[in-house]
């Protein structure tokens, strides 16, 4: 009997690495690769500290589910829990704390809740079924305060009393409404209705009298007219005033386009409404209201002193456009093209800059403003004296501003702005006093990004690729300037949180192969400590190709163009002739030549599974990527799909000089901004490539969203011609390659109308070796591991029979 206990105990410990083993010398297969990634493991997400500081959060995905599980690690000891939902109830939420340090606030399940740091009493404010948002503390301490929706409310700690900050209706005052001419002829005839109408004068004026004496009465609402709607509000720490940004009530966005759901619970055919096509309309143009509350005043915030407001940064555009319509008898079309007087902007931060920021004292605001035509950003001051915004800092770019590097705030001096600017070509740190000029804390031909102002207000920490294009940590710099730090060594850093004391910061790194992992270090510099490991043994016993960064240089002038680079660990023998692969990432203005982990994790693996059957691949941060400054960045402006061709083909040609590649056998392959230009190198540069595979790739321009088109295109009213010569459907005459197009059904990013409407063109032009893959269950992101699989071995079937040596017959797709 302890014989075969004992065996039974030897069988169950030799399995796991039996099948370790196994996992690792075994080829890698379809199934495998495109399964549920699960097997893979999790990335840490959202990392934050405790309001103590003894712990660190995080959340972690469950297997088999979307649902996110909250953790609680120990820093000191690195004993991590899963919270239970109990345990969770007692959590904190990321915290925010008074100017003294004696309390904390935070959220947790959509209720604010206070600390008492020193004795450690927990009080829940709000059990509501709204979502409460936002807290903060006065700048006396006295109030916490926070929001629903764009309501501010403020608790009194000393009473424990809630009460709404300011009501705001978006409606006329119903009091203010004066008699027409009809009715002043009633009010001069009858006694009564005059004396009607004065005594509903007098209870107003004894409420109104009863209202400023007694403060514990709910404010007078501000009847803001009904030609306006709140986009989001901000509350000065002081309580004396708010700043309401506001946009038409009625503006119509454009006719939005349908994406149709054909398998679903019902049975029916589901539309759902997408997102309206670029130039459709602009987008609403946003105003700002300055509220003082305490005498119960608004007042708007004109934009008229920003520099350059009125002027026109398309005017030669504008002429040239304006002039062509003119002569084709367009003159309505002429007509809406005309410049506006003043440049609409918008305000609130929807992700590409934007927003309001109060000092701490609440003495002081900055608002980010940003042209609509996306050519300014301004940075500008509240004067609340004279009801006026003052212009800090403008940064113009005549390609268009970037969606990052948008970051700004108020030193603890509470007179001093901070703000990140690409005005040098890079993105860098800068400081300025209201009266004073900026001064730049960093310099470099680097980027920096995400700056947090410690607590003491001494330091800024912020993430750099200082050392190499590829290479993130973190740094810290003087809060006056100074010498640049490296405070982290991990090259692969993606996000990081100072503990409440500012001695401690928790890191999330990551690798080629290793998803986002959370340490913490000392703030100052020092070995880091690990805290997780949520890599899956299935994943880590198998040996991956690790990708070589190398620099492709570009014979166009652009200098070093850098990839990664995946092939065979020996190639002292490899054929003198082989095939590749050109992989190209999404998105356009994204890094994934980098140290870190990427988010193209399945690719990756079918990388190795392309080296595993003979092919090399070449994953290239092509110009208009992330991470190398500006003049990267723009350099598509109007020709999007031309700078990056000129770079894929430079690609190709350093694979085919130093490694052995035979230029009739490259293949290349990408998704959404990668499928868009798998198009353009097979439709502008027919014969480049054997065959290329575009999956949800926008196809026309003309028929994507306005937030990202405009600013690289502009409007197609105004610049038609750069959507002609940047979209791949005008060059669908030039097929000649095998493409396969993959799109899902329901993706409301890239319709997949974009796909089949450049089908149809294949079809009218009677063109060969074009096929069409659709996922009826599939968005822009794919999910289910089924269409994942099929996907892919479509490509791979695409790459076996058009690009590796051996020809047989196309099997159908």
């Amino acid at each position: 009997m302890h014989r075969i206990l004992l065996a039974g105990l030897l069988a169950l410990c030799v399995a796991p690495l039996a099948s370790a083993m196994s996992a690792t010398s075994r080829p890698l297969d379809m199934e495998t690769i495109m399964a549920n990634p699960d097997w893979v493991g999790h990335a840490v997400e959202s990392p934050y500290w405790s309001a103590d500081g003894h712990s660190v959060y995080y959340a972690l995905q469950r297997d088999g589910s979307p649902v996110r599980d909250l953790y609680r690690v120990d820093p000191r000891t690195g004993d991590s829990v899963k919270l239970d939902p109990a345990a969770m109830a007692q959590a904190d939420g990321p915290a925010v704390f008074d100017r003294s340090h004696r309390h904390a606030a935070f959220i947790l399940h959509g209720d604010v809740f206070l600390l008492d740091l020193a004795s450690g009493r927990r009080q829940q404010v709000t059990r509501t079924p709204q979502t409460e948002s936002s807290p903060q503390f006065s700048a006396d301490g006295r109030a916490l305060q926070f929001r629903v929706g764009n309501d501010w409310y403020s608790y009194d700690l000393a009473s424990a009393v809630t009460a709404p900050v300011a009501i705001l209706k978006f409606a006329d005052d119903p009091q203010a409404k004066k008699p027409d001419q009809l009715g002043a002829l009633q009010l001069s005839l009858f006694k009564t209705l005059r004396e009607i109408k004065a005594d509903k004068q007098a209870v107003r004026a004894h409420d109104k009298a009863l209202q400023a004496a007694d403060p514990g009465r709910a404010p007078a609402p501000f009847w803001l007219g009904d030609k306006l709607k709140a986009l989001d509000t901000a509350l000065s720490p002081d309580g004396r005033w708010m700043l309401v940004i506001t946009a038409p009530k009625d503006y119509k966005a454009g006719k939005a386009p349908l994406v149709n759901h054909y398998v679903t619970d019902s049975g029916y055919t589901e539309p759902q409404h997408a997102r309206t096509y670029v130039g459709r309309n602009d987008p609403a143009p946003q105003s700002l209201l300055l509220l003082d509350l305490l005498k119960h005043a608004s007042y708007p915030l004109g934009t008229g002193h920003l520099p350059g407001i009125r002027d026109d940064p398309l005017k030669a555009l504008r002429r040239q456009t304006v002039a062509a319509l003119e002569k084709a008898g367009e003159t309505d079309q002429a007509k809406a093209l005309k410049a506006p007087e003043l440049r609409p902007v918008t305000i609130a931060d929807e992700g590409s800059g934007g927003g309001i920021v109060w000092s701490r004292d609440g003495r002081q605001a900055a608002v980010q403003l940003r042209a609509i035509d996306n050519k300014d950003r301004w940075i500008a001051s509240v004067d609340f004296a004279r009801h006026t915004l003052v212009p800090q800092q403008r940064l113009t770019d005549p390609a268009w501003i970037n969606w990052n590097f948008n970051d700004f705030g108020w030193l603890t001096d509470n007179h001093t702005l901070w703000y990140l600017s690409e005005q040098s070509g890079f993105s860098q740190l800068y400081s300025k006093p209201l009266n004073g000029k900026a001064r730049a804390l960093t310099s470099g031909k680097f980027e920096v990004s995400h700056p947090q102002l410690s607590a003491d207000g001494r330091w800024f920490y912020l993430r750099s690729n200082r050392v190499a294009p590829y290479s993130y940590d973190v740094y810290r710099v003087p809060m006056s300037g100074g010498a640049l730090t490296r405070i982290s060594h991990d090259q692969g850093m993606q996000a990081f949180a100072l503990s409440p004391d500012g001695s401690q910061l928790a890191v999330l790194h990551a690798g080629p192969y290793l998803l986002a992992q959370l340490a913490v270090q000392p703030a100052a510099g020092g070995p880091a400590k690990e805290l997780t490991h949520t890599m899956k043994p299935a994943f880590t016993a198998r040996h991956w190709i690790a990708p070589k960064i190398v620099e492709v240089p570009s014979s166009h002038g652009a200098g070093m163009i850098y990839a990664k680079y995946y092939g065979p660990a020996d190639e002292t023998d490899a054929p003198a002739s082989r095939p590749a692969v050109l992989f190209v990432h999404g998105a356009g203005y994204l890094q994934d030549v980098t140290l870190g982990a990427t988010y193209y994790f399945r690719e990756q693996m079918f990388h190795n599974l392309l080296v595993q059957q003979g092919y090399v691949v070449l994953d290239m941060d092509y110009r208009a990527s992330e991470g190398y400054g500006r003049a990267w960045r723009t350099a598509i402006y109007r020709q999007m799909g031309h700078p990056e061709l000129q770079d894929l083909l430079d690609g190709k040609a350093w694979l085919v000089k130093h490694h052995g590649v035979d230029p009739k056998r490259v293949g290349i392959y990408g998704g959404s901004y990668g499928g868009f230009m798998t198009e353009m190198a097979l439709l502008r540069a027919p014969g480049e490539f054997a065959a290329g595979a575009a999956l949800r790739a926008p196809a026309d321009w003309t028929s994507y969203n306005d937030e990202y088109t405009s600013n690289i295109l502009n409007d197609p009213q105004l610049d038609p011609q750069a959507y002609k010569i940047s979209s791949p459907i005008e060059y669908a005459a030039n097929l000649r390659d095998p493409l396969l197009i993959e799109h899902g059904l329901i993706d409301d990013n890239v319709m997949a109308s974009d796909s089949l409407r450049l089908y149809q063109r294949f079809i009218e032009l009677h063109k060969k070796h074009f096929w069409i893959s659709l996922y009826p269950l599939e968005r822009h992101g794919f999910k289910h591991a089924d269409s994942w699989y099929d996907e892919y071995r479509r490509i791979d079937v695409l790459f076996n029979t058009y690009v590796k040596p051996v020809r047989r017959a196309p099997p159908p797709m």
